[in-house]
């Protein structure tokens, strides 16, 4: 049975004050979910991946002797809210640790608060570089998109693949595709001796790519390194290949949507990525897909294939459930500051734990796990290679 509550912000902290949101002997775990909001498409599927993997666990005895619970709340993406979600588990909820948030945005004001409550907040999307610098009680179930831009074009390297000029394509008004295109790319081509011809910035409203696409045809470099959310990559894609622009894009995993080949229309062809989930992997991510597939079905989603985000949120409550199980949590309310404390140092001692998305450690807050390089045959994604960086 899946133990979950959803609230709203004000029903929220009713609720749990009461202790509606908490029932003795069972663990708690709070929920930042972005169901709404500008992240939906890629966040929405996310709570099945999670009530998937606390029914498993729970099936199985829960962790020492005790199930998990959780409470859930739609932060929307907004900063804001998530605040007031993460004081609610913290200070209400009685939550020994926390899902999420989801974005780089929110983590930069939820990591600060939560190291003040003393409760361990883990990002299953967030992936601009550095956000986890500082914080002991912080972490990320991502690689952030420098390493991952790294191991793209270190594969693209070894697989002999033409690297010999760059440019970069970029969304200036999304703080992660911005960061990418001024700071990650342009550091990643000089890693790797690639000459940069220019940039050429857009912003994700904007649907006609015509005149950005004509600069990179000037331009005719081999690779473009690309910092934009998926429908950023489906417009450049398809005004490409209109121009009759023949050149390599190259991004990381905020274009790793796996419906992105179809969406482009046959546009794609040699997009190569960085993603920490391949469903097709071995046979413990084809079981995941083909359950993650039925219940998004069941429950009338349109995507019905799991993103890595819906793998990251998998495996975090996977990893608390290791985290606690390592630290003997009770879930007694009056040990709850020693046995949050004592959840967040089991995390960070993790080593090569073997996850969903492969064995996962920890540096400074943030996941060090398998990169899987894909690229884009036929309509659809292949393994160009695996990768895990230092």
């Amino acid at each position: 049975m899946k133990k979950s509550v959803l609230f709203g912000a004000g029903l929220l902290a009713a609720l749990v004050a009461s202790g509606a949101a908490r029932a003795e002997g069972e663990l708690v775990l709070g929920y930042m979910m972005a169901k709404s909001g500008p992240y939906v498409s890629l966040a929405n599927t996310n709570e099945v991946a999670v009530d998937m993997a606390v029914e498993e666990i729970n099936a199985k005895g829960g962790i020492n002797g005790k199930k998990i619970k959780v409470v859930k709340f739609d932060t929307a993406g907004d900063p804001k809210q998530a605040t007031t979600a993460l004081r609610s588990f913290a200070q209400d909820a009685n939550a020994l640790a926390v899902i999420g948030p989801f974005s780089s945005s929110e983590v930069r004001t939820t990591f600060p608060v939560g190291e003040r409550e003393g409760i361990a907040q883990m990002s299953m999307a967030s992936s601009a570089p550095g956000l986890t610098k500082g914080f002991t009680y912080g972490f990320r179930n991502t690689t952030d998109e420098g390493k991952v831009i790294d191991q793209v074009l270190a594969s693209i390297k070894d697989k002999k693949l033409p690297m010999a000029s760059g440019a970069a394509a970029y969304a200036t008004d999304d703080v992660v595709s911005k960061s990418i295109g001024t700071v990650v790319v342009p550091k990643m081509f000089e890693k790797y001796a690639i000459p940069s011809k220019g940039s050429v910035d857009f912003q994700l409203a904007a649907f006609d790519l015509s005149p950005q696409v004509a600069q990179l045809k000037q331009m005719a470099p081999d690779i473009v390194g690309l910092g934009s959310p998926p429908e950023g990559a489906v417009n450049l894609a398809k005004e490409l290949k209109r121009q009759g622009v023949s050149t390599r894009i190259v991004g990381g995993t905020t274009i790793a949507d796996p419906e992105l080949p179809k969406r482009m229309d046959g546009a794609g062809d040699n997009l190569t990525i960085g993603t920490t989930f391949f469903p097709e992997v071995n046979a413990t991510t084809k079981a995941f897909t083909a359950e993650f597939g039925k219940r998004t079905k069941a429950a009338g989603m349109t995507r019905t294939d799991p993103n890595q985000m819906d793998a990251s949120v998998y495996d975090i409550v996977y990893l608390y459930s290791e985290a606690m199980k390592r630290a003997g949590v009770t879930g007694d309310k009056a040990k709850l500051a020693e046995e949050r404390a004592a959840i967040r140092d089991q995390l960070a001692k993790l080593k090569d734990y073997q996850a969903l998305e492969g064995a996962i450690s920890f540096t400074d807050g943030d996941a060090v796990k398998p990169v899987y390089i894909l690229e884009v045959k036929g309509g659809k994604w292949t393994l160009l290679d695996t990768r895990t960086p230092n």
